[in-house]
């Protein structure tokens, strides 16, 4: 069954009216992954949100009649809400407020399926309520689950802070080890020289659909936010037969709860070790200069933004002006298409070969087992046999530290 849900936004003065409607658009996107149905949206103009109520007066007795005449069960703000604001909101409407970060973290609680999804995303909710506990009473009491108490929420967090800081403790103890098998992971594939891709985008940008068609894999993947939320790492060989590890990773969106990337920190480390990101773009979606922009200053926050990138205008297909590429290097594709990933395979050996250096090797015709190993790690570019000399002829490039160099 599906919540009533009223959305409330402000839009300040210095907010540009395209990209506050693309905000409202998300929210309610965000709602419906939720499995809550937007009944109404209102908005007010101020210079900034009122400190107490968010909106003003008049607003919040709107609110109240739109309850009555709709039945509406939930409230949702588009921005962080303040603790006091919350329990005003709830106070003056007698319905469970929520704010934006509430929302994404809801989903990331019902989307979860790994043990360490689970944690990460239990420790984000804790410390995003922790300082918001004051105004928390109505929307936690709740039975039965709803949107915004899934996960911690029916334990009675605003009364027992020395609880939630214990888990808090608990939480972070296990995920210290979660983290350091996943560093023991990322030692081997470092030992064995394996090139390291991972897939970045907003969400909903075509990552794991690009992800499940290059490595015919079958990840979630749907029309709709945040649809991945674990990472998935698969094998890909690359058209000249050079093996590599491919990660597909959650989606980015703006004002994500610094709790949640914070939370997440380990799982985009996948992202910092990465030897290329293909950052996959909604070329279709009207705010795509926006979204690329807030991958981008992610990355910098994750400290990734070094790091060689390929950026994928996806969903070509539904582009209908000339479409001009703002970052570089870049491709324009539609992932569904074999032939379009075939040249985002051939653009990546490209950009591959950029980086590494040019080598050329005779390798004794006997020596198969060391061929082999030239074929799995480097980018061949020209092999030929020379059967006088009984020697492969071989040129390729390899990376700077490799011992094959």
């Amino acid at each position: 069954m599906k919540e009533n849900v009223l959305i409330i936004a402000v839009q300040k003065k210095n907010d540009d009216d395209i990209r506050f409607h693309y905000s409202l658009d998300e929210i309610k996107s965000l709602t419906e992954t939720a499995k809550g149905q937007v009944i109404e949206v209102i908005t007010q103009k101020r210079d900034q949100p009122h400190p107490a109520t968010y909106l003003g007066a008049g607003k919040i007795a709107e609110i109240n009649q739109r309850i009555e005449d709709e039945e509406i069960q939930l409230i949702i703000a588009n921005d962080e809400l303040s603790a006091s604001q919350m329990r005003n909101l709830q106070n003056q409407t007698g319905r469970s407020v929520i704010d934006r970060g509430q929302l994404i973290l809801d989903i990331f609680a019902n989307r979860a399926t790994s043990n360490e999804g689970k944690l990460q995303v239990e420790l984000a909710q804790y410390q995003y309520l922790l300082p918001r506990l004051h105004g928390q009473g109505l929307a936690l009491s709740r039975l039965g689950g709803g949107i915004g108490t899934r996960g911690p929420g029916e334990t009675k967090l605003e009364s027992d802070r020395r609880h939630i800081n214990r888990r808090i403790n608990e939480i972070k103890r296990k995920l210290t080890t979660v983290v350091k098998q996943r560093d023991q992971y990322r030692k081997r594939r470092r030992l064995n020289h394996t090139f390291k891709i991972a897939i970045v985008g907003y969400t909903n940008a075509g990552k794991s659909t690009l992800f499940n068609r290059l490595t015919h894999s079958d990840s979630f993947e749907e029309d709709q936010l945040f649809a991945t939320l674990d990472p998935m790492s698969r094998k890909l060989r690359l058209p000249s037969g050079l093996m590599s590890i491919i990660t597909d990773t959650v989606g980015f969106m703006q004002d994500l709860p610094t709790e949640l990337i914070a939370a997440f920190r380990s799982t985009l480390e996948e992202v910092t070790e990465a030897d290329l990101i293909y950052h996959v773009v909604d070329a279709s979606h009207p705010d795509y200069e926006q979204q690329q922009e807030t991958v981008v200053n992610l990355l910098k926050e994750l400290e990734a933004d070094h790091i060689p990138m390929l950026t994928i205008y996806n969903k070509m297909d539904r582009v209908d002006v000339d479409f001009i590429p703002l970052l570089k290097p870049s491709i324009k594709v539609s992932v569904l298409d074999a032939e379009d990933r075939l040249r985002i395979l051939d653009q990546t050996e490209k950009i591959i070969k950029d980086i590494w250096t040019h080598y050329e090797r005779q390798i004794p015709a006997d020596q198969g087992k060391l061929l082999q190993q030239y074929k799995q790690h480097s980018i061949i570019t020209n092999e030929q046999f020379i059967e006088a000399e009984e020697v492969y002829q071989v040129e390729g490039y390899l990376p700077d530290d490799h011992p094959l160099l």
